[in-house]
């Protein structure tokens, strides 16, 4: 990747996280909803492609056939949750989501049994704790969901030089970590629009629209609407990173992408994100909540097929065999 390639994407990230800080301080429901409804299934889209693209040597067809099967079900049981009300099917997506990184776990150290012993250990103590917990597990999964291109675009940079990774990775940091840091911190209380009045009138919102993203016992507090605007922040930089930045300065793995789909090449793949996109548009301005559903129920499939990628990468230290890798 040219250096002036590299420059162009690092100082249009920033300039990205100072726009998204903006929106998200003056106006964090309004950002959350709209980012949603705008991009959120266009992402879904030209994420998956990044993954099927860049990691395919990882997802083979037993293990992406086992996986597509556990993400169904965590579909599923979205579905029939949400019409019928039912509370023990978020307890049932926690146990599916579990399968889905032990899966993962148990690939990436298949060779070393008392390693993968120990990932066993440490995913049931994890679990125990999701399913006692299981309104704190839901809002831990949304933020981190937020945080996921940070991974990303670390692997992505491994071929930038050292400068330019450097100042890549600071500006990466700075707005994953140290921008939320300093929002939950309360030091930006003063610049968020109307922050009084918006605690009076909060819980009279309707919270679909703002589902999962604060901490049990926080609606309609100070301290949700931290969380609340953190959320809005990182959500749209989220989508900043895989609708803007990825599809223009990894073109490599477009290109791998499409050499193992040839029927998503070019404009199609655009197209099928634009067009059901704009199809669920219509079901969010009649019914935002049926809309919500419905788009938290399909875009489980982007969402949960990054674990098992994300897993593999950290328990090889970042060093995965990946194509497209940037030059």
């Amino acid at each position: 990747m040219p250096r002036s390639a590299v420059r162009a994407g690092t100082l249009g990230l920033l300039a990205f996280a100072v726009l998204s800080l903006g929106l998200a301080l003056r106006a964090p429901l309004t950002t959350t909803a709209v980012a949603l409804m705008v991009f959120g299934v266009l992402h879904n889209v030209l994420e998956l492609r990044y993954i099927g693209g860049r990691f395919s040597a990882l997802l083979g067809r037993p293990l992406l056939q086992l996986l597509v099967a556990l993400i169904t079900g965590i579909v599923l049981v979205r579905l029939v949750g949400a019409a019928f009300g039912l509370a023990w099917t978020v307890r049932a997506e926690i146990v599916l989501t579990y399968g889905i990184l032990g899966t993962a776990t148990w690939w990436g150290l298949r060779r070393y049994r008392w390693a993968a012993l120990a990932g066993a250990v440490v995913l049931s103590g994890a679990l125990a704790a999701s399913l006692t917990w299981p309104s704190y597990h839901v809002v831990v999964i949304t933020h981190l969901h937020n945080l996921v291109p940070l991974a990303f675009l670390w692997e992505f940079s491994r071929a930038f030089t050292r400068r330019a990774r450097t100042l890549f990775l600071a500006v990466q940091l700075s707005w994953v970590v140290l921008v939320p840091a300093v929002m939950l911190s309360g030091l930006l209380d003063r610049w968020m629009a109307g922050t009084a009045g918006t605690v009076r009138t909060f819980a009279a919102i309707p919270q679909v629209v703002a589902a999962g993203t604060t901490l049990p016992g926080t609606w309609g507090t100070t301290v949700g609407i931290r969380f609340l605007t953190v959320f809005a922040f990182l959500q749209l930089m989220h989508f900043v990173v895989w609708v803007f930045f990825l599809p223009r300065y990894a073109p490599a793995t477009t290109a791998a992408f499409e050499r193992r789909v040839p029927w998503l090449r070019g404009w199609r793949t655009w197209a099928l994100g634009l067009g059901a996109g704009a199809a669920l548009l219509l079901l969010f301005v009649v019914d935002y909540g049926q809309g919500r559903t419905v788009y938290s129920a399909l875009a489980s499939y982007h969402a949960y097929l990054e674990l098992p990628v994300l897993v593999v990468m950290l328990l090889s230290f970042g060093v995965v065999r990946v194509a497209g890798t940037p030059r």
